[in-house]
């Protein structure tokens, strides 16, 4: 089953695609909140998703991450679930550094990057019979 994950913000957000059967998920981009939603259901369908998975921080922010996730399976029909991505964003900065990257580039990637650190966390904690 295909996942898709998302690092919510209220500017971006981070997209990262999974896969229950390989267990492995990669950073695919980042989107503007507004072009995420319009591009929405055409991302969806070009990688065949199955499954939403949104990053929740565990503060403020997960009651409008939560009305996110509903407006988004109401709109797409997509099963959405939420997951802690505390501290994800660190990881992901920290997997820049480390991997050399300019800090431009790092910047332009840390939303998408923590996404799929995220997605990779999901994969790796859960039964799965799918």
């Amino acid at each position: 089953m295909k996942i898709l994950g998302i690092d919510y913000g209220r500017t971006k957000m981070g997209i990262a695609v999974g896969d229950t059967v390989l267990k492995l998920a990669e950073p695919l981009q980042v989107l503007t909140s507004s072009k995420f939603k319009v591009q929405s259901s055409k991302l969806l369908a070009e990688n065949a998703i199955e499954k939403i998975v949104i990053g929740v921080p565990g503060g403020k922010m997960d009651v409008e991450i939560k009305e996110f996730g509903a407006g988004l399976k109401k709109e797409t029909g997509v099963r959405v679930e939420f997951f802690d991505e505390t501290l994800t964003t660190q990881d992901a900065q920290q997997l820049l550094i480390i991997s050399g990257r300019k800090r431009k580039l790092r910047k332009e990637k840390e939303d998408a990057v923590a996404a799929a650190i995220m997605l990779q966390y999901y994969l790796e904690g859960r039964d799965n019979d799918d």
